[in-house]
């Protein structure tokens, strides 16, 4: 043993002489960084298993939610971001799949209706809304039905017809069309208004609830004392483009404002419309009540050039700021919204009713639930509405709500609109569809 433990040293540098030795030095190396390479490989797919686990098992069910997109309707948008900022999205493992519907959504409702279908292939998928339930969310929430009746399909400011709409959705949400018809002239001569241009175009009249409003603002404003002049204007999803509709109202509202005067109330159907409407009434004179989905944010940022990224989701930060902004352009008590956006509160309440529901803390036939639901995203506001009743038969829909809140006259307050008794008669004018 002595002889072999002082030979082995001369062994093991013959062996390196001959390679041996360097096949184990750096042999052991390579298996080292080896080793090395598998655990690290190991590790990594641990992570992703317990992450998928996380992912697939952190929220018991999904919400889709589909808007139009920041150019078309941004309110709309912002409160499904809220709802993600509050749930979390899929992808992250949360609750909230939100998807944007074409800007041209006339010409791809297949697009939209594909959009909404493939939705219901999420096994999780519980419930859908839709904030502008735009032309083809009828459809989609048939076909939905069909494949996945559990799955609860709500749809805000819808564009079709009240009885298409009713009879595919659990639920619609529509700004009051017809108190709104009476209440926004109300405002209109409380303001001193003489004259009231409404600004549309024919698709736009084609749909029962906007040209049912208009025919009751006629009628309010011929009760009210007030001039009503209907003016055309290019539809944003026609050939023109919202590009060339912005620039028709740039140009065309001077000469409006010219025509009737500064003591004329203006109101259009389209958001597009919006931003150059009130950039117009800004400079030459005029009014503006509400628009047609009211918000802080509807129009008047753009309008006012005013930055409003630090109080975003702020609302009462949001109205003080352009309620300013508007004061100093001297628009003091001549220009009003809502003091939160509906078009936000629509997506946002209606998402957050769906999970109350599905979690068994609300439920869908209860009025009361939902206005909490709303009330969630508009603290301090006063809702009033009701449920929709077809002037043709009498008959209430349980299924759509009819909703508006107080108006807000910036440098004057609120005017007190919901504690307004709309006369009777406005909720028995019909649907004049008008003639093609």
């Amino acid at each position: 043993m002595k002889n072999f433990l002082n030979i082995g040293p001369k062994v093991f540098a013959n062996q390196k002489k001959m390679g041996y030795y360097d096949f184990i030095e750096n042999g052991g190396k390579i298996m080292k960084k080896i080793a090395f390479v598998l655990l690290f490989l190991l590790a990594c797919s641990m992570l992703f298993a317990a992450g998928a686990a996380q992912q697939s098992g952190g929220a018991a069910y999904h919400i889709g939610v589909v808007t139009g997109t920041v150019s078309q309707s941004e309110d709309d948008l912002r409160g499904a971001e809220e709802l993600i900022k509050r749930y979390g999205s899929v992808a992250n493992g949360g609750i909230i799949q939100h998807i944007t519907y074409p800007d041209n959504f006339m010409d791809q409702q297949e697009t939209v209706i594909t959009q909404i279908v493939t939705l219901a292939d999420d096994p999780k998928m519980k419930a859908i809304i839709m904030n502008q339930g735009v032309p083809g969310a009828a459809e989609a929430f048939r076909r939905v039905k069909e494949r996945r009746p559990d799955i609860l399909c709500f749809a805000g400011e819808p564009h079709e017809d009240p009885l298409v709409i009713q009879r595919a959705a659990d639920l619609a949400v529509s700004a009051d069309f017809i108190s709104r018809g009476y209440t926004i002239i109300w405002a209109a001569k409380e303001l001193g208004a003489d004259t009231f241009v409404h600004i549309s175009f024919p698709r736009h009249m084609s749909y029962e609830t906007l040209g049912l409003r208009r025919q009751i603002m006629e009628e309010a404003c011929k009760d009210l004392g007030l001039e009503f002049v209907y003016a055309s204007a290019p539809d944003p999803t026609s050939d023109v483009g919202q590009a060339g509709a912005v620039q028709f109202i740039l140009e065309q509202a001077p000469q409006w404002i010219d025509t009737y005067g500064p003591n004329t109330v203006f109101f259009c159907t389209n958001d597009a419309h919006t931003e150059p409407l009130l950039q117009q009434l800004l400079i030459h004179g005029g009014m503006f009540v509400e628009a047609d989905l009211p918000s802080p944010l509807m129009g008047y940022p753009g309008a006012l050039g005013i930055d409003l990224t630090a109080e975003m989701g702020d609302f009462p930060a949001i109205l003080k700021k352009v309620e300013e902004a508007v004061i100093a352009r001297g628009g003091a008590g001549r220009f009003g919204t809502w003091a939160f956006s509906y078009g936000f509160t629509n997506t946002a309440g209606l998402g957050e009713f769906a999970k109350r529901i599905i979690d068994g803390t609300a439920q869908l036939d209860r009025l009361s639930d939902l206005y909490a639901a709303y009330g969630e995203f508009t603290p301090g506001a006063k809702w009033n509405g009701g449920r929709f009743i077809d002037a043709n038969t009498g008959v209430r829909a349980d299924n759509q709500i009819l909703m508006y809140m107080d108006t807000y006259i910036m440098g004057q307050g609120y005017l007190p609109t919901t504690d307004l008794t709309v006369p009777e008669k406005y909720y028995n004018i019909k649907f004049n569809a008008p003639q093609n």
